[in-house]
């Protein structure tokens, strides 16, 4: 499951605190003006009931004493005749009354509640009905002092249309508010948080080695101290890179002049007549100082790209001049070895955009590591073209190779793949660390023809 950025996380937060809020007031809401409108509709039966019996008793409504007179049914219009009439739909099917006398003989009703009939005992109270093929809210009022009962109903669907308007009017604006509103707090919070942005891109476009402290304009209080930090930060590991830089240099200085001279001596010792044994010692010492020369190189070349100070400042490289330096500096190892060397490359200028001194470390290493692995007279290639916009380098040589098994393991520091020679305890971590600043990928190969090693190398990103 893939982890939700800060935007996203609090994007979500604040959409499930608001729903959790605005929700569970809208039900109550709802519910509360259900409650409302029932006891409003309750009490307008109620004051349709009071108002005909005060109407009855003031007008003295002689049907209601007289037996023999039957019941009065007031007409009720029809839903569609109601619309036709009206141009409105005004209800009036939907509601109805009742009077009887004091005998509980109706007296007077509307249409649609003449044949509702009345209890043996009528209480005044509200009833619940199912006539007619509707249900009916019932308002009974017994009005003992004029000897009338009077009944105001009216219909459920009619209470029904009103509650689902109130759904209505209640859910919509949250139904499409929410959506809406969600909308917003993406806004707001991609608003909001734009100076983590805008860090990210002071960060992204600082140029290595730069001690130029990140300045943001307008920076929020509380991005300020992360600021202020990152700059501490940052102060004190381009003071560690600079202390690294000095330390490799000092390092180089004081290993290689001892070493030089040490071989020069050597050298001296070695034309002088001398017993065998001694001609032999001296040989295996020199072979052995040589040997720690160049791992004493590779070690300061490792700890200079370690501290991604062995480039300097990226820009625009020829890849091709580059190899020719490398070459030119190994000529006379290549020419003391035997090995046959040839370089092909498919353009005249191959250009990439990295680091030089990185780029030389890469094919020295791969070169050198090359000629210590096949046998004497063998042959190493250097090939370098562009496909598809990368830029490609191989190492090809006829030595004994590397099982694909092992192949994995030669770029850990200090492995060696075979105990003669210098294997590759350090080369190909170089390599690998060179690569890397580069975004390079690296792959061994079998060679072409069959025994061998081919070491592919691919930067992408290669410019015109």
């Amino acid at each position: 499951m893939s982890r939700l950025s800060l935007r996203g996380r609090l994007r979500w937060m604040i959409i499930a605190v608001l729903v959790a809020v605005l929700l569970p007031l809208g039900l109550y809401s709802y519910h509360r003006a259900l409650k409302e409108t029932r006891e409003l509709l309750d009490g307008r039966l109620a004051q349709s009931a009071r108002t005909l019996d005060v109407l009855i008793r003031h007008s003295g409504l002689d049907a209601l004493r007289k037996p023999e007179q039957g019941t009065l049914v007031v007409p009720i219009l029809g839903r569609e005749a109601e619309e036709q009439l009206m141009h409105t739909r005004t209800y009036e099917a939907e509601v109805g009354y009742q009077v009887f006398d004091m005998h509980n003989r109706m007296r007077l009703a509307t249409a649609n509640l003449a044949q509702l009939p009345l209890p043996p005992t009528p209480v005044s109270k509200f009833e619940n009905y199912f006539f007619d093929g509707y249900g009916w809210r019932v308002f009974t009022l017994v009005d003992d002092v004029n000897n009338v009962v009077i009944r105001v109903g009216e219909r459920d669907d009619s209470r029904r249309d009103i509650n689902h308007a109130l759904w209505l009017d209640l859910g919509l604006p949250q139904l499409f508010g929410l959506p809406l509103l969600a909308l917003l707090v993406g806004w707001a919070v991609r608003r909001g948080l734009r100076p983590l942005e805008r860090l990210r891109q002071a960060l992204a476009s600082r140029a290595p080695g730069s001690r130029q402290p990140i300045q943001l304009t307008h920076a929020p209080q509380e991005l300020q101290p992360v600021v202020d930090a990152l700059n501490t930060q940052l102060e004190r590991l381009e003071d560690a890179l600079e202390r690294e830089r000095r330390f490799s240099a000092d390092v180089a200085h004081e290993l290689r002049t001892p070493l030089a001279s040490t071989m020069i001596h050597l050298d001296g010792a070695m034309a002088a007549p001398l017993p065998p044994d001694a001609q032999a010692a001296l040989t295996s010492a020199q072979s052995g100082l040589a040997r720690l020369a160049r791992r004493i190189e590779q070690l300061l070349a490792l700890a200079r790209l370690e501290a991604g100070a062995a480039a300097g400042q990226r820009g625009e490289i020829d890849l091709i001049a580059v190899a020719m330096n490398v070459i030119d500096e190994l000529a006379p190892l290549l020419g003391e070895s035997g090995v046959e060397f040839d370089f092909a490359a498919h353009d005249d200028s191959l250009k990439v955009y990295g680091y030089e001194a990185a780029l030389a470390a890469l094919l020295r290493n791969l070169i050198e590591n090359a000629m210590h692995h096949v046998p004497l007279g063998g042959q190493v290639q250097l090939i370098m073209q562009r496909t598809q916009g990368t830029t490609v380098i191989e190492v090809i040589d006829n030595g004994p190779g590397i099982p694909p098994e092992r192949r994995a393991s030669v770029f850990a520091r200090f492995h060696r793949e075979s105990s003669g020679g210098d294997g590759y305890g350090l080369g190909l971590s170089i390599v690998q660390r060179a690569a890397q600043l580069h975004n390079a990928s690296i792959e061994l190969l079998d060679a072409p023809a069959g025994s061998g090693l081919r070491v592919r190398v691919a930067i992408p990103g290669a410019t015109s």
